[in-house]
């Protein structure tokens, strides 16, 4: 990992802000999704990206009735 040298507190609701140089930086918007892991003793923040309920792609993914499938599993099941 990188350091950046930037600290920030949290907030009494446990809440950070990101520096707007990291959201430019990583085109995070303002209300952008983001999935947060623990690994180790490390809190990691990434850009949540949709990914295919059936092979985990998250190319070309599209939602039907409130799930994610990529086109390749849309072809996959179409031609059932």
């Amino acid at each position: 990992m990188k350091s950046t040298g930037i600290v920030r507190p949290v907030d009494n609701l446990g809440r950070i802000v990101l520096p707007i140089e990291l959201r430019r930086v990583l085109d995070i918007d303002k209300d952008a999704a983001l999935e947060v892991y623990v690994d180790n003793d490390a809190i990691v923040l990434k850009k949540y990206q949709p990914a295919c309920i059936f092979c985990g792609s998250a190319e070309d993914v599209a939602q039907y009735q409130g799930r994610n499938i990529c086109a390749a599993c849309r072809a996959e099941i179409a031609a059932l």
